[in-house]
């Protein structure tokens, strides 16, 4: 079973959430934002090359616009290599563990996987961004040493939906607006195979 939607994260960018549902013990969330687009890497292009010219016409030095040309292409393979990331995909697998895959422009993917025994929970966190209150998913992960505490907080979806709840401005009292995830507005803790329940819009 699969299905899909569409949601705008906190800077007002699309987002397309899919799940797929291979069995009761199994899902899989896959969280897309839109790929590079042509006008900005034109712009970004030409403002280079413009500001390059610019300098060669002032000190008549073509080396400048050869290194011009050779930022640029470093540029750009070190951004879609090593920053722009279009998908980030959650597998969660009963019993097994948690696995987080990023998938970036040039092709290259990183993967973490977490085993279900290192899970202590997951939780509905809350951080403060641009004048406003959100709130995000992540997962605690137990201390070896101590079975009650905290050994390390892990963000989900920090890339391509970084703040997956409600968002809240501080520039209009009471105003919640919900982003891709219909959570209160408030901590609360979620079992790990009940994500998915969560990830639909509804109002709060």
């Amino acid at each position: 079973m699969e299905d899909e939607q569409s949601f705008s994260d906190i800077c007002g960018g699309r987002l397309a959430l899919q799940r797929r549902y291979y069995s009761p013990s199994c899902r899989e969330f896959c969280l897309s934002c839109p790929r590079i687009s042509f006008r900005s890497l034109t712009a970004v292009t030409c403002t280079v090359w413009l500001a390059a010219y610019g300098l060669f016409t002032l000190c008549e030095n073509s080396m400048i616009l050869s290194a011009a040309i050779f930022i640029t292409l470093l540029g750009l393979l070190g951004y879609l290599h090593f920053v722009k990331i279009d998908q980030e995909t959650l597998l969660i697998i009963d019993s097994l563990g948690i696995q987080m895959t990023s998938s970036y422009a040039s092709g290259k993917e990183s993967t973490t996987f977490i085993e279900m025994g290192k899970v202590k929970d997951v939780v509905i966190n809350e951080a403060i961004y641009m004048q406003k209150v959100i709130y995000y998913l992540c997962i605690l992960l137990k201390d070896p040493v101590d079975p009650q505490g905290i050994s390390q907080v892990v963000p989900l979806f920090q890339f391509t939906g970084w703040a997956v709840g409600l968002q809240r401005d501080s520039s209009q009292r009471g105003a919640v607006r919900p982003e891709l995830l219909p959570l209160r507005p408030h901590p609360c803790r979620l079992d790990p195979l009940v994500v998915g329940e969560r990830l639909q819009m509804q109002q709060p």
